[in-house]
């Protein structure tokens, strides 16, 4: 008699990673040994500090929520949806749970027994390298330096075989040193003022013996684990990882792997019984390939022409493909690309300046608007920016601002060339429009706030969103208290901004149905910038701006930021700040394999599953619009 559960069990493991990297007879004995879990909302399945389970788990449906407490507050790391794994430290490490893991809403998961699972996985590259990156992904900050080792975030690419992996990889010579008998106090003084992460444990004969990193250092001393005076003995790990100068990135991925470390150390002959003359490191894999922040933000800083920072530029793509794979939390990629994209367009401006005849006559400030204004922004996508020029006398206003305009048309330019298409509406600073002293942009937001019709809106809500790249921050902070006294004179704006913020309404249709485009090149695609993304950009927007708070820009951040003033609404905020999360993610994922914006999707592409996750992220979407109905008594 067949067992029907477990088929069941099989039939929804088969389509997530990393099962799908198992062969059907596998993965069949896995599901038969799979733990059924019903869990109410609130529930936890572990606690932080918690003793390891003798699972891992699986959402099979609802939502789990994995936050990390301290003594001030908690914070929402990841939501895990159908098919996410989490709960790996069992498999990875041997400490007990780093978060706290909770049920958002009634959920089913499977457990999944550890014993079992390595049993039939056990030489598999592959799922190790899944499991090691969703591990270091969800527990660790990626982008600490202390960290960053944990996060393989290039491990092997598809074509293993290429001329980057079968290249040597470079390491670092003379790495530091200390012998058996230093205290950890003074090793750890002498990395502090080498500025490194790491050192080595070498005998008599220099031969390499232990290893003491920073997070050795963190989870050995500072937990009261041993005392400060120790000796390095007592906390390194031992025996090293060792192999030969002439070891391939490949080959060193794949020892990272395989023993499961970020640190190998280079020897003569490449065994432990010989003299340490290196260490090669994560960090030093990801700089052989040079899709790493660091050098892409070198690249764009030391480029002299527009190409060499298009070059820089397109690596990010590369980085957030993989970051994306990997399932890094997506506040970090943004921090990340966001670093990127304004290095690029300072990169741009200073390149401009030099092509003008002259420097700037006065100081001014180039903004970055709409989703770069906001860190928002991961794939190419159109230019939007303005300009403020310091106020001038009389006669010398037009000379002024053709000097700014023309740099404008410089930046705008080069920006086009790199990637970042011309704005359809003209939304640019080469635009007269958005090239304005500082007095008229006072004047020009004062009839907007004053005055709003439909055409006033559109044009001022993408300019609430303003960073400054580049040039002079002030200016930027008197316009932004100038419009902060203006909007506290009336409540009409905040009614013509709440009535845009509810025009598009939920995505879903009375069935429950996809609300699809009705004719154009795109009918029958689902636009989930129009339909998901902008109203919840939107509704954040009027909300904080509401409170007073102008200098948070970040959807995202806003919301956390509600979620702290209005307590009471705090579950709701939460919700809203992870579905624009996951429906961005969701948005730069289809860009990426359709090679577009990601902006319109075609649903019959997308499983079951993908499905299901975007209709979740659409609760909180009909939730906020109710509350923005309520509270600016809102008549459409």
């Amino acid at each position: 008699m067949k067992n029907t559960i477990a088929e069941r069990v099989y039939d929804f493991l088969k389509d997530f990673p990393p099962f799908n990297l198992l062969s059907s007879k596998k993965l069949l004995q896995i599901a038969s040994e799979v733990k059924i879990i019903y869990l109410e909302k609130g529930k936890p399945v572990f606690n932080e500090n918690d003793d390891l389970h003798e699972d891992f788990y699986v959402v099979r449906n609802g939502s789990i929520g994995l936050y990390k407490s301290n003594d001030l507050n908690t914070t929402l790391i990841d939501i895990c949806d159908a098919g996410d794994i989490f709960g790996l430290r069992p498999l990875i490490s041997k400490e007990n749970y780093a978060l706290n893991s909770v049920a958002n809403e009634e959920a089913i998961i499977y457990g999944i027994p550890i014993e079992v699972f390595e049993a039939v996985s056990e030489k598999s590259t592959k799922i190790n390298k899944y499991l090691i990156t969703s591990f270091a992904s969800k527990s660790f900050d990626p982008y600490t330096i202390e960290e960053s080792s944990n996060v393989f975030t290039d491990y092997i690419e598809k074509n293993n075989l290429s001329e980057e992996n079968l290249q040597t990889a470079n390491y670092t010579k003379n790495p530091l040193t200390c012998n058996a008998e230093t205290s950890l106090k003074d090793a750890a003084i002498t990395m502090s003022h080498r500025k490194i992460g790491c050192i080595v444990v070498v005998d008599n004969n220099d031969f390499p013996i232990g290893i003491i990193t920073n997070s050795d250092i963190k989870n050995k001393i500072a937990t009261g684990l041993f005392p400060i005076e120790t000796s390095v003995v007592n906390i390194m790990s031992s025996p090293v990882i060792t192999q030969p100068r002439n070891i391939t990135i490949m080959e060193t991925q794949l020892q990272m792997i395989k023993h499961r470390v970020g640190h190998l150390c280079i020897t003569k002959d490449g065994t432990s019984n010989s003299k340490l003359v290196g260490i090669l490191t994560h960090h030093d894999v990801l700089v052989s390939f040079g899709n790493n922040p660091t050098v892409i933000l070198k690249e764009i800083k030391k480029a002299k022409r527009t190409r060499e920072i298009r070059k820089a530029r397109n690596k990010a793509n590369t980085l957030l493909r993989l970051y994306l794979e990997q399932n890094i939390p997506l506040s970090h990629i943004l921090k990340i690309i966001s670093e990127i994209n304004d290095a690029v367009t300072m990169k741009v401006l200073e390149l401009s300046i030099n092509k003008m005849e002259s420097e700037p006559p006065v100081k001014f400030s180039w903004l970055a608007i709409g989703s770069q204004g906001r860190k928002e922004q991961l794939l190419y996508t159109d230019q939007d920016n303005g300009l403020i020029f310091e106020d001038v006398d009389a006669d010398k206003y037009n000379e002024t601002k053709q000097y700014f305009i023309k740099l404008a048309q410089h930046v705008t330019k080069s920006l086009h060339k790199i990637g970042y298409e011309y704005c359809p509406a003209e939304m640019m600073a080469s635009n007269p429009n958005w090239c304005k002293s500082l007095t008229e942009w006072k004047e020009q937001f004062n009839d907007w706030i004053l005055n709003p019709d439909e055409k006033a809106i559109l044009l001022s809500s993408i300019f609430f969103d303003f960073n400054v790249i580049y040039g002079d921050v002030e200016m930027a902070k008197k316009l932004s208290k100038s419009i902060f006294e203006t909007v506290n004179k009336t409540s009409l704006f905040f009614l013509f901004l709440g009535r845009d913020a509810v025009k598009s309404p939920s995505p879903l249709g009375f069935f429950k149905q996809f609300l699809l485009e009705n004719n154009g090149e795109h009918k029958d695609f689902f636009n989930i910038k129009s339909r998901a993304l902008m109203p919840l950009i939107d509704a954040a927007r009027l909300l904080i701006l509401s409170k007073n708070i102008f200098e948070i820009n970040n959807t995202s951040l806003r919301y956390e930021k509600l979620a702290e003033l209005e307590p009471n609404n705090k579950e709701l905020y939460h919700s809203c700040a992870y579905a624009f999360k996951a429906l961005l993610k969701f948005k730069t994922k289809q860009g990426i394999l359709h090679n577009d914006s990601g902006k319109f999707i075609e649903l019959e592409t997308l499983t079951k599953e993908e499905k299901l996750k975007l209709k979740r992220c659409f609760k909180p979407i009909r939730e906020i619009q109710e509350l923005l109905f309520i509270r600016f008594n809102l008549k459409m």
